[in-house]
């Protein structure tokens, strides 16, 4: 067993659904949270009325599953980045699992 984690701006939400279904990774879990690039290390930039948050809106999935299922995920991640038109492609990670309970 295995944990992939799968980010992607707000937009891909569907489409890493309908990912995750076509590669059989039937449980997983998902959140949303703010997705930033910052060379400076600025998060938040100042203004008049307080701070502007200047992240993107993103969705981060994550799933303990078997390393064949999330094979086939990387393989249709890496088909679904090849025909985008934005800098922002679906990234994803695996970390190995020592214990589970």
């Amino acid at each position: 067993m295995k944990l992939v984690i799968v980010t992607a701006v707000e937009e891909f939400h569907n489409d890493i659904l309908k990912l995750f279904k076509k590669a059989n990774i039937e449980n997983f879990s998902e959140s949303t949270i703010d997705g930033y690039k910052s060379s400076n290390g600025y998060l938040v930039t100042p203004n008049w009325f307080g701070s502007k948050k200047e992240g993107n809106e993103s969705t981060m999935f994550f799933s303990f599953t078997d390393k064949e299922l999330i094979d086939s995920l990387f393989e249709l991640i890496k088909e679904f980045n090849k025909n985008l038109e934005t800098n922002n492609p679906i990234k994803a990670v695996v970390l190995p699992i020592e214990k589970s309970i």
